[in-house]
């Protein structure tokens, strides 16, 4: 059984969102509350995991408290296992304070209890700037605590998952500032479109299914890597190609890329909200033990699945006519275009690539952890340092340097609390600028 609890914001508030569960058929509504109120909510559902399907657990009591210990609310799941509480007073005045959220181990069903009995109570900050979410996993003790070397090969595990989708964005931008020279700051938006694509095929009405299996999400994930091509390709139709044409230098078309991302972030934050979002299926999945490390059969096959386009993405780069067009024109464009490549249609190709590439990569993202419409933008930094850090427009240095960063950033947990583990990322771009700026597998050139 796991409790998850997100803070919404103000703006949020006004409806009754469902949350997303591990059941496949199912999500879980909050009780609704009065349009008119503005209050600040903790909302979260309560499902019995170990069931199949995960069935809700009602009256579990959630309380609230200040950083003092005094309770100012409480609240009881209900029928479905949802729950809402509110935080009194004046909203405004609740931003930047710390409150205390706590489950009643008492009023869990008999043979129950928090998987981590030190978990009982959780601090918060209240930040409408960002979605802010706490869990209480329940159920079966936790067995005795793990080694260092358990936790750091744990923490591997985990970061070379991530690693294989960060290497896929990485890959995309490395080729468009290959054959481009433009450094596109739009680029973390669309990982996060292809998350909200994917997110937008689960919520149709209805499941797709075959033969009795409900494949609504990989259908969407598969949509997500379609529909970001083609998105791709009318950034650089609409946008990027009329601005080369008129002789826009890269520094211009940089500040474009920025704004193009705030654009498009505020749109995201639009369509899909500002809350948390997690796909109907695979939400929570049941580890399997391998040696001293526990892994989900989700995780093996994102990872398997990002591998197998890496692969192939670099392949066909390698082997086909199209990719050595790509090559070449990466090398020097004038000299392409006079040995007859088209370099507007390879530019055009990359840009469908790339698109395409990110967008699985937000996608897959969303199965493994979840996104907000703010995904992309916050994994735009680690995506840069591994593009610096293996090399400016090369085609392995950018896997490679995704890789490093993916599995450091995950391994600094262990010395650091989680919410600074992307420092990690930002030191080691600063000191790949200093000590070896053309990455490690780029080559130095002479400038001016």
């Amino acid at each position: 059984m796991i409790a998850v609890l997100a803070l919404l914001a103000p703006a949020a508030a006004t409806a009754a969102a469902p949350l997303p569960t591990a059941d496949a058929g199912s999500v879980c509504q909050v009780p609704e509350r009065d349009e008119a109120d503005a209050s600040i909510y903790i909302t979260g559902c309560l499902r019995d995991l170990r069931e199949d399907p995960p069935t809700p657990v009602p009256g579990v009591a959630i309380t609230l408290s200040d950083a003092e210990g005094n309770e100012l609310a409480a609240a009881e799941s209900d029928e479905n296992g949802a729950f809402a509480v509110a935080i009194p007073g004046d909203p405004i005045s609740a931003l930047g304070q710390q409150f205390v959220v706590a489950v009643d181990e008492e009023s869990l069903p008999e043979g129950s209890g928090l998987r981590n009995p030190d978990d009982v109570e959780q601090t918060i900050t209240v930040n409408t700037d960002a979605d802010q979410s706490v869990a209480f996993p329940i159920g079966d003790p936790l067995p005795e605590s793990a080694g260092g070397l358990t936790l750091a090969l744990q923490l591997t595990v985990g970061g070379l998952v991530f690693s294989s989708l960060l290497a896929m964005a990485a890959l995309g931008l490395s080729m468009i500032f290959g054959t481009t020279g433009l450094t596109n700051f739009s680029h973390g938006e669309l990982i996060t479109f292809g998350a909200v694509v994917a997110l937008a095929v689960d919520r149709l009405p209805g499941q797709i299914a075959i033969g009795g299996l409900n494949i609504t999400v990989i259908v969407g994930v598969l949509v997500a890597f379609v529909v970001s091509a083609a998105f791709g390709w009318l950034n650089d139709a609409a946008l990027w190609r009329p601005l080369r044409k008129r002789g826009t230098g890269i520094i211009a078309m940089m500040i474009v890329s920025i704004g193009l991302s705030i654009f498009l972030r505020n749109v995201f934050q639009y369509v899909a909200g500002a809350q948390s979002q997690n796909y109907s299926q695979y939400s929570a999945v049941t580890p399997i033990q391998v040696g001293p490390v526990q892994v989900t059969l989700k995780e093996i096959a994102v990872f398997l699945i990002a591998v197998a386009v890496l692969l192939g993405t670099t392949a066909f780069l390698k082997y086909t006519r199209t990719g050595k067009a790509t090559r070449a024109v990466a090398d020097n464009p004038a000299l392409s275009a006079a040995t007859g490549i088209n370099v507007e249609r390879v530019i055009s190709i990359v840009w469908i690539g790339g698109a395409a590439l990110a967008g699985l990569a937000g996608a897959l993202l969303g199965v493994t952890q979840g996104f907000d419409y703010q995904i992309g933008f916050k994994l735009l930094l680690l995506v840069f340092a591994a593009v610096v850090l293996g090399g400016l427009g090369t085609i392995w240095g950018a896997i490679v340097g995704a890789f490093i960063i993916g599995t450091f950033t995950e391994l600094t947990t262990l010395f650091v609390p989680a919410e600074f583990k992307f420092v990690g990322a930002l030191l080691v771009l600063i000191l790949v600028l200093l000590v070896r700026p053309q990455g490690l597998l780029g080559r130095a050139q002479r400038v001016g």
